[in-house]
This record gives structure tokens, sequence and C-alpha cells, in this order.
């Protein structure tokens, strides 16, 4: 369908007033991050903190907010049209209210679409930089260390290690056991075993013992260089790992996880679907935004903003908290992350058709 003039006209005001929105707020973040972090920013050099950190972390951050400040720019210019009695005029020329969703929704199109391409594949390798550092000059919060770390390399092979530096890239008091339909066929042990690149791993003061039979054979030797399919990011996982990943790789990894037995990736799992359902949030935040200010109400723009508030930090908290309900089991992570969905589209609908019969 061929945009007219007023099509034009509110999306041009759509996006004007949500770019506005983003950054507004992004300034007042700005301030508020540089009063946080003023002693780490001060010992960072000045380069790093400004292309390593804030260049990253303003997209990040605007992403993730993304339903919030799309509501709040439909509240906004919404109610303007509504208090200049523009949506009247438009209404009465014949124009359904279907009709006059149609730029709305081609809005909230385009800014889902950015959403996704940046949440999926251009502010992962992003964030990279920005945890980085983060992890150097505010707090660390990469997992250097494991103990205790046990998963299943391939099927039927079971590796092992007591303990684990990453910083050294050595495990300790290492086996891997390989299993032939549930029967032990052979194990072997060392002392140490270090990570290279590309699943190699050199392993020293090793012993081999394969079970033929009844028979068992067994090799000695000081240094065995070997390709074992796992890296040290399968097994030490560091908080918001998960969002240094684009959304191809997010899938990899949760499959490959998933075979190797590792439990720790709910976190993970909550990211991919986030991730769809923000973008979907979109679509159902500008419906409820268009329906609630596109009518004059008493008390004018400021209760329309008021309610729009409410209802998008509620949308947000509410998402919060589901995602702890797949965190502790409760739920599956897909269900979790669209949960909100499903309960705000019901109120879009609703709202839609009290709206329109207006």
């Amino acid at each position: 369908m061929k945009l007219k003039i007023l099509d034009r006209y509110i999306i041009g005001k759509f996006l004007g007033t949500y770019i506005f929105a983003i950054v507004l707020i992004l300034a007042i973040t700005v301030m508020f991050d540089i009063n946080e972090k003023l002693d780490s920013f001060l010992k960072a050099p000045i380069k790093a903190t400004i292309f390593d950190y804030f260049l990253n972390f303003l997209p990040y951050f605007a992403n993730q907010f993304s339903p919030l400040f799309t509501f709040i720019a439909v509240i906004f210019f919404t109610s303007k049209l509504a208090d200049n009695s523009e949506i009247i005029a438009m209404l009465s020329t014949g124009m359904s209210y279907r009709r006059l969703l149609m730029p709305y929704m081609l809005s909230a199109a385009v800014i889902a679409a950015a959403t996704y391409v940046l949440s999926a594949y251009i502010i992962p390798p992003a964030n990279v930089k920005r945890i980085d550092y983060q992890n150097v000059y505010v707090k660390n919060k990469k997992v250097d260390y494991g103990s205790n770390i046990q998963l299943q390399v391939r099927e039927g092979e079971i590796a092992y290690m007591s303990r684990f530096d990453n910083r050294m890239k050595t495990g300790y008091r290492f086996s891997l056991e390989k299993f032939d339909d549930k029967k032990l066929v052979s194990r072997l042990t060392a002392q140490t075993i270090r990570y290279d690149t590309l699943y190699k791993w050199t392993v020293r003061d090793y012993m081999i013992r394969d079970f033929v039979g009844d028979r068992e054979i067994i090799r000695r030797g000081t240094r065995l260089d070997t390709i074992i399919p796992i890296e040290p990011r399968d097994f030490l996982i560091s908080k918001n790992d998960q969002e240094m990943l684009s959304s191809p790789a997010l899938s990899e990894y949760i499959s490959r996880q998933r075979e190797r037995g590792v439990a720790n990736i709910k976190n993970f799992e909550i990211e991919y679907h986030r991730r769809y359902a923000m973008t979907a949030a979109a679509f159902i935040l500008t419906v409820i935004g268009m329906a609630l200010s596109s009518r004059k109400v008493k008390g004018g723009m400021g209760i329309n903003i008021g309610i729009g508030l409410v209802l998008s930090f509620s949308y947000i908290l509410f998402m919060t908290v589901t995602s702890t309900f797949a965190v502790s089991g409760y739920t599956s992570p897909f269900v979790a992350m669209w949960i909100p969905n499903v309960i705000y589209a019901v109120i879009a609908v609703v709202l839609y058709r009290k709206a329109s019969q207006g």
C-alpha cells in the first residue's frame, strides 16, 4: 500500500519522538552512570572509557529499554495529536480506527526490526568490549576458576577436572573416560591439562588404560597433544556471558551445552527468547499506547503519560519477575519470556476495541 501524506506524518512523529526519548533518557543515564562509576573512570584511560565503554553502553542500554521508549513515544505524540483535535479530524474524514493504526504499526515494525538486528547481531560483539572494560576497571565478574568440573565431551565420553585455572589455561587431575554401551573401554588420566586453541589440549604426565575384553593395556607418557571438543567457556560461565553471543552463536551454544549435560544455561536460554519477545513487544505496546492516548481525557496529556509510564515500567518489571521463574525452574525460559507479551496482548486487544468503539 502506498503511503499517504498522513501516514508519513504519523510515522515521522512516531520515530522522531522515539529518537528524542532515547536521546533524553540516555543523557540522564550517562550522568547517573558517571556519578556512580566516577572513581573507576578516573583510573581508566579516557580513550577506553569513551570507545570501549560508553560507545558500547549507550546502544546496549537503549536497546534494553526499547519497549519503554516506544511506549513513551506513542503516548506523548498521540496525546498531543488528540489534544489538538487532529485525531478527531482524521476520523471525521471517514478514516477507520483500524486504518489510523496502520502507520503506527509500520513504525513499530521499523523499531522491532532495528531492535532485533541490534540485539541479535550488533550489540553482542560490542558487549565484549564493554564487559571487558567493566571487568578491568569497574568490578571483575569474570569466572577464572572452577572446581570439580564434569561434562560430556561426546556421546559416551565424560571429562573431569578437579580444578581449572583460566588465567593459566590449565586444569589439574584430569580424566577422560570412554564408554561403549555403558561399559568402560578406555580411561585417560593426567596430572595437568593445558588448553591451546580450537579444541587443542596438551596433557602431561598421563596414563591411558584401554580395556580389551579381560585384558588391560596401559600406556604412559610425559606429554600428549590431543583434540578434545571442549573449551574453557563451556564450563566457566560468568555473569553476562550470554550477552556477548549473537543469536545464532547463542542457539548453537545452548544446544551444545544441553548435549553435554551442563545445567547452568538458564540465563542463556532466557537471553535467547528475550530477544524475540522484546521484538514483539514493540507492536503490543504501540497498540496499547495508541488506544490509551487517541481520545481526549480530563487532565490532558499528563494523565496519558502517567498511565503510559506505569504500564511500560510494569511490563519491564513483569518480564524481570517472570525471568526469575525460569531461573528457579518453575517454568521454561520460552514461557517465562512470553508470559508478559501474552498478558499485555490481551490488554492491547481490549483497549483497542474500547477505543475504536468510543
